[in-house]
């Protein structure tokens, strides 16, 4: 069974639940959802600090395939707590690609019915 990129959507939106924490931490507002080549799907959230020592769902997500074994994104999708889709900042399209050589290759959901790789939201490569 193929998972769609609507279903990543879907497992994105599932896990909003924005909160505050503290005083200074607030967690929830964004959710990502990564789909793997083992064909396993991974959830995270944002993690917002008054320090910026907080981190974004797709790393929050990225943690948890690392933690699992696994490195190989194929499809990845984020949204904000309206449902809205977020294209990933720059620091995570980096992050991501980092992991495995083929991850420059995922689907990324950037609007609706919008879909690019990574590779071309990273256009000019500094390795080379």
């Amino acid at each position: 069974m193929t998972t769609t990129i609507d279903e990543l959507y879907q497992a994105a939106k599932a896990v909003l639940n924005p909160r505050r924490l503290t005083e200074y931490a607030e967690v929830g507002g964004v959710g990502a959802a990564l789909l793997t080549a083992d064909g396993n799907l991974y959830t995270g959230v944002c993690i917002d600090t008054a320090c910026s020592m907080g981190f974004c769902a797709e790393h929050a997500a990225a943690a948890a395939m690392i933690t699992a074994g696994e490195n190989h994104v194929l499809k990845m999708v984020a949204v904000n707590w309206n449902g809205d889709i977020l294209p990933p900042c720059g620091r995570c399209r980096e992050f991501i690609s980092q992991l495995h050589d083929d991850n420059i290759h995922a689907e990324v959901l950037v609007a609706p019915d919008v879909v690019v790789t990574l590779e071309k939201l990273l256009p000019y490569s500094w390795r080379g």
